[in-house]
């Protein structure tokens, strides 16, 4: 690791105390306080630099302090910062333009811009309630998900998450929602019927460690909805901008499994869509589903202000003026290549620049598997090797890297995983015979 601190900034070890003194400890305690970042590298507190194979969760787009991204946020800020949506602005316009031209949104589609993929899908479940409340009949009241979804942590999002220990501490949840086994058509049939106002899908479920579906699932999902008169919703938080090398997932055949896109009725976008700055968006296909919320049913006061929505026209177009969607299909598939012939790693998903490790430990290893998994004592061995990666299991790594990461790093990862594999597994073997 690369070390370029300065004797008088504040050290990693006081930041570290203050933090766990001041703010609340829902996310544990941080591993690393990062000061500064430039394309896909960050530095700590104590001026050790590491490789970012986690880009924020996806957030990242462009890397740390791309010039286009200061640009834009830089000369936007210093022109018009907040308005409220008593109001609109240029680049608000601009990029609902934008997203329905690269959506190939139908005439009459429309975008309600949030904060975060958690405000998205609210916005996507108020849709669906909306789409209910139509149905003269007022049966239209359930909500299907999948088993393994993730969609956020704000109450109406959290109850369409599958996880348990997510959701059962702040129960009774928002009613109406029921999980379905994942990626089943025959099960999605059995549960659809004219009392479902929506389905919600994530394109690929990040979350539980990059998981796609069955060729012809979505299009199953979207022909079983579209039957019933039921919506069909996108969560491409974390897929979209170009994360899987397409603009969205739902274009993408490696995602569906044909060579058409599958169109649902609504979409949600977050993360990379602001590059690292707070944004959120869910687009709504056509006309008739775009009617569905009217003037004063739904608001917030910072959703699309001008900063949020020019930082989000400036990643569309670097993604498109630079090539990007071609670079992330091309690399993300030289990166799986390399990391399927890693010994200790048993499968790779990979669709762009999103992939899921599965790892095991050898079979000579005689020492059991580390405490808490194998893949968060590989994410702690990256760490203090210089990478910045995540764990979504016990023998998980996630991999969502900026979408500017170049072959160098990549071979890079390929080539130190091994020792980092190793690392884990020598340290777990002498405490292991120390301990018997």
């Amino acid at each position: 690791m690369m070390n370029d601190s300065t004797s008088d900034a504040p050290s990693q070890a006081g930041l570290l105390g203050r933090y766990s003194s001041s703010l609340t400890g829902v996310f544990g305690a941080p591993s690393r306080v990062l000061v500064r970042g430039e394309g896909v590298h960050v530095w700590d507190a104590d001026g050790r630099r590491y490789t970012d194979f986690l880009g924020g969760i996806a957030v990242n787009a462009l890397g740390h302090a791309h010039p286009a991204l200061v640009a834009a946020v830089t000369e936007q800020l210093g022109t018009l910062g907040h308005i409220s949506n008593l109001f609109t602005s240029g680049p608000q316009i601009s990029l609902a333009e934008r997203l329905l031209e690269v959506a190939d949104a139908p005439d009459g589609s429309t975008v309600f811009f949030a904060n975060s993929g958690s405000e998205a899908n609210e916005a996507a479940l108020k849709l669906a309630r909306r789409h209910g409340r139509e149905d003269p009949s007022g049966r239209r009241t359930r909500v299907l998900a999948l088993e393994n979804s993730f969609h956020g942590r704000t109450l109406g999002a959290l109850a369409m998450t599958w996880k348990p220990a997510y959701r059962e501490p702040f129960e009774p949840l928002p009613g109406g929602i029921e999980f379905i086994p994942a990626g089943d058509a025959a099960a999605l049939e059995a549960a659809l019927d004219e009392t479902v106002a929506a389905v919600i899908i994530e394109p690929v479920q990040g979350e539980s460690g990059v998981h796609g579906w069955p060729a012809g699932y979505l299009q199953a999902a979207r022909d079983l909805t579209r039957r019933h008169g039921a919506l069909l919703i996108f969560d491409e938080v974390q897929t979209g901008t170009g994360r899987t090398g397409t603009w969205f997932a739902h274009q993408n055949p490696a995602v569906t499994g044909q060579d058409v896109p599958v169109v649902p009725d609504a979409m949600t976008l977050a993360k990379g869509l602001g590059g690292g700055i707070p944004i959120g968006a869910m687009m709504s296909f056509g006309p008739r589903v775009s009617a569905l919320l009217t003037a004063g049913q739904h608001g917030t006061t910072f959703g699309g202000n001008p900063v949020a929505t020019a930082a989000g026209l400036a990643v569309l177009d670097t993604i498109a003026r630079t090539g990007l969607l071609e670079h992330v299909h091309d690399l993300g598939a030289r990166l799986a290549s390399g990391l399927r012939a890693v010994d200790g790693v048993t499968a790779v998903r990979q669709y762009g620049l999103l992939l899921g490790l599965d790892l095991t430990v050898p079979p000579s290893a005689e020492a059991p598997v580390p405490d808490g998994g194998l893949a968060p004592a590989v994410v702690r061995a990256g760490l203090e090797a210089g990478y910045l990666l995540n764990a979504t299991g016990p023998s998980t790594l996630r991999l969502a890297p900026p979408l500017v990461l170049g072959e160098e790093e990549a071979d890079r990862l390929v080539a130190d995983l091994p020792s980092l594999l190793d690392a884990v597994l020598q340290a777990h073997q002498q405490q292991h015979d120390q301990e018997n």
